[in-house]
């Protein structure tokens, strides 16, 4: 069910040392969200530990949570950090993408 009307608005909100990224689907209250801890450095970049992966069933089915994992890699990508995927779901999505590699600390 990828629909255009289903795509959620994501925003970044950062939070003492780390942040969320919360996903908001325009016809259901529920959230998802990706949450992420600063996880110091590595080869001079700083690394955000990709802690957990959060979609409601109620959103379920979306895509909301690739949405979230694109948004921190595309974040990754502009700001220059690396990611570690300790979050099981970020690191499946990680392993389906070769291309991320260079992000992955």
């Amino acid at each position: 069910m990828h629909e255009e009307s289903a795509k959620p608005t994501i925003t970044h909100h950062v939070q003492g040392t780390g942040g969320r990224y919360v996903a908001v689907v325009a016809d259901a209250p529920e959230q998802g969200y990706l949450d992420w801890e600063a996880g110091g450095e590595k080869d001079g970049k700083e690394v955000r530990i990709a802690a957990h992966t959060i979609v409601p069933r109620a959103i379920g089915g979306r895509g909301i949570a690739g949405a979230l994992v694109e948004r921190l890699v595309e974040d990754a990508q502009r700001q220059d950090f690396l990611i570690r995927p300790d979050c099981s779901y970020v690191a499946r999505k990680f392993s389906e993408n070769p291309g991320w590699a260079e992000l992955k600390a």
